[in-house]
């Protein structure tokens, strides 16, 4: 049993039932980001599904410098704010510079340190002093086991907000693969464990100047970790 990790007026862990965490990977617009938060609101309330809002207001990773990566810090958190505040959503968004922790952080019910950013300590630590809930995703390079060591830089500041995320594993070049094994594993460190099943099939970098992925196979990988609990 993983220790319950409250976000907002969802519990995640402890035994308590499956929640659902998705939105657009990035914010396109204020409007389409509001009418996608409406619709997977209305959709995990008529199957009661508890339901967290996530969408990027900078994706600082991207393959290529001519890909677009969002709105920007600033207008960014205005319209996951809005999204907060006009749904009653808890929101989550992904930080990659230490200046965006403090406002994001005043907006955010959940901080997201990227795949690639799992192993900075000063970062970790500095997030994790928000005192909010902070999911670690798990780089493609680490082994499952490792994130107990991303996992001890959270919980030294005193936060035991903790998610952690699988989202795959390199394998080869431009290939992900899933080992399910993971999810077990990684629950083993006392914290609950979430499924990126999007990113999971992603290929990176496969489309030369952007990443391409195997979305046909979401569901098989989504049922797979759902089994897994």
């Amino acid at each position: 049993m993983t220790r319950e990790v409250v976000i907002k007026n969802i519990t995640i862990g402890g035994g308590h039932p499956f929640v659902l965490i998705a939105g657009p990977c990035v914010i396109e617009s204020e409007a389409s980001t509001l009418e996608a938060a409406a619709r997977l609101k209305q959709i995990a309330s008529e199957l009661g599904i508890p339901f967290i809002f996530k969408s990027s207001y900078d994706k600082a990773n991207r393959s290529s410098m001519k890909s677009y990566r969002g709105p920007g810090l600033k207008e960014g958190l205005r319209i996951l704010g809005r999204v907060a505040k006009e749904l009653g959503l808890p929101v989550v968004s992904d930080v990659h510079r230490f200046e965006e922790i403090a406002p994001a952080a005043a907006v955010l019910d959940m901080l997201q340190i990227p795949a690639f950013l799992c192993r900075q300590t000063d970062f970790i630590t500095e997030v994790a002093r928000t005192n909010k809930v902070v999911n670690i995703k798990k780089g493609q390079f680490l082994a499952p086991w490792d994130i107990k060591n991303a996992i001890e830089k959270v919980t030294s500041t005193g936060n035991h907000n903790i998610l952690v995320t699988e989202r795959g594993v390199s394998f080869g070049y431009n290939n992900l693969v899933v080992d399910m094994r993971s999810i077990p594993i990684m629950r083993r460190f006392g914290y609950p464990v979430v499924f990126d099943a999007t990113h999971a099939v992603q290929l990176p970098g496969a489309g030369g100047t952007a990443s391409s992925g195997d979305r046909q196979y979401v569901p098989h990988l989504t049922r797979a970790a759902a089994a897994i609990g």
